[in-house]
């Protein structure tokens, strides 16, 4: 299989090379002309203050979004606290209904994935990757795992037509580019070696994931526009724009001269704050509005929480302005609910499937995760503590009505009361009827 992906690489270089992470941003409809290659401008007295380009792959993510946006940081961050809070365990598989959880000596792959590694660990680089880039990789080799940068990895697909897009194409293997695609020569590996990650599917390329960051792209520059919009007004001691209108009676080469040393001695941000010294009729117009006019609280809030939104992350949780003035203790445990069964818990489903790819379960059971430890979901614990008792109960009373045990479990445990079968006894005590009870007087 490692000699069919080697030949096919020279033939299908180019079906690898559009599953990278940034062809695949280059393609999307997201960018382009019609989208994010043109900036905000802000254009003000002060001069324009173009907004910092995210840049459309895997790199522009990381130092544009994450590395220099308060608030997309502080979403991952959240994300990757609870993420990595789980452990792996298999779990018995019961005629399609999930069983008991348990462990074995070949877990010991995800406890410690690397030297010094951690199940943590794992997940907290499954999640930063799958954030930034959509996908998450992990190669095993040997008794470790490994991480694979998303931007020097590509997906190469096969079909009996040979060509990628065919109907039956389907991934046979994966290439690494150690240093990038442009430096060495690609590692094969085989579809079974690696991990793939995709918690969000992408449309347009259906074997590669979307990072959550790519529809509000936009919202993060103007976040970061409106931070440093906030810092510059500070910076320029809180100074106001402003328009000049001249005499009409001043001949056009002279407003033209004036307009030149005008902006030469004030233009820009930096000059802000400068006496104006004014003649010939000059007269200065304060324009524009303070933080205050603009109730800036509120504009650059409903930004981060449309970021929170699209992370999956209620805002409370995040500690974000907007969140925190609705904050009561219900609705932080109503938050808190909706964060762990709206977003990690299916998270933690989609990375166990896809571990399992390379690590194998014992027969009649797959991987799953453990969550019973975790505190911040302790909440929840208690809840499912208080169904139990209830479905004891239920279990007990159709008991004692006659019913048999082992389906009354089947029926308790599946929500599905027509697998109840009855024993033909009846009353507390179970006896045929008709029959006199042994002992009892004639």
């Amino acid at each position: 299989m490692t000699r069919r992906i080697d030949r096919l690489i020279g033939r299908a270089a180019g079906t690898a090379d559009r599953y990278s992470f940034d062809d695949w941003a280059r393609d999307s409809s997201m960018f382009g002309s019609s989208g994010y290659s043109v900036p905000l401008n802000m254009k003000t007295t002060w001069g324009v203050d173009k907004a910092e380009m995210i840049g459309n792959n895997f790199e522009g993510y990381v130092q544009s979004a994450y590395r220099a946006n308060g608030v997309v940081f502080a979403v991952i961050l959240a994300r990757q606290l609870l993420f990595t809070e789980a452990r792996f365990q298999w779990q018995r598989m019961n005629n399609g209904r999930p069983g008991d959880l348990f462990g074995t000596r070949d877990l010991s792959l995800l406890e410690v994935p690397w030297m010094n590694g951690t199940t943590g660990d794992l997940l907290g680089i499954m999640e930063s990757d799958a954030s930034l880039a959509g996908a998450s990789f992990i190669a095993r080799r040997g008794s470790s795992l490994r991480r694979m940068r998303p931007d020097w990895t590509g997906l190469v697909l096969g079909s009996p037509s040979g060509d990628p897009d065919d109907l039956d194409a389907e991934p046979l293997g994966y290439v690494y580019w150690q240093g990038g695609p442009a430096k060495n020569k690609p590692v094969t590996l085989l579809a079974e070696e690696v991990a793939h990650f995709k918690p969000i599917p992408d449309p347009l390329a259906p074997h590669r994931g979307m990072s959550w960051l790519t529809p509000i792209l936009r919202e993060i520059q103007a976040d970061g526009s409106a931070t440093r919009h906030k810092l510059k007004f500070f910076e320029n001691a809180a100074t106001p724009n402003m328009a000049v209108s001249l005499d009409k009676a001043l001949p056009p080469e002279a407003f033209t001269k004036f307009v030149e040393l005008m902006s030469q001695s004030h233009d820009g941000i930096d000059n802000a704050y400068r006496t104006l010294y004014l003649g010939g009729g000059a007269t200065p117009t304060v324009i524009g509005a303070d933080l205050k006019q603009l109730d800036f609280k509120v504009t650059q809030g409903a930004g981060e929480t449309r970021i929170a939104a699209a992370g999956g992350v209620p805002p409370v949780i995040v500690g974000l302005s907007e969140g925190l003035q609705q904050a009561t203790y219900s609705n932080y445990g109503q938050a808190r609910r909706k964060f762990a069964d709206g977003w990690a818990r299916p998270q933690w489903r989609m990375a166990a499937a896809a571990l399992q790819s390379i690590l194998p379960p014992p027969t009649g059971s797959r991987l799953w995760y453990d969550d019973r430890d975790i505190s911040f979901l302790q909440e929840d614990q208690k809840d499912a503590a208080e169904i139990q008792q209830a479905d004891a109960v239920t279990v007990k009373t159709l008991v004692d009505a006659g019913y048999e045990p082992a389906s009354v479990i089947a029926a308790v445990g599946g929500r599905d009361m027509s697998l109840l079968v009855h024993s033909g006894l009846v009353s507390v005590q179970l006896q045929t009827p008709g029959v006199q009870p042994t002992g009892a007087p004639a």
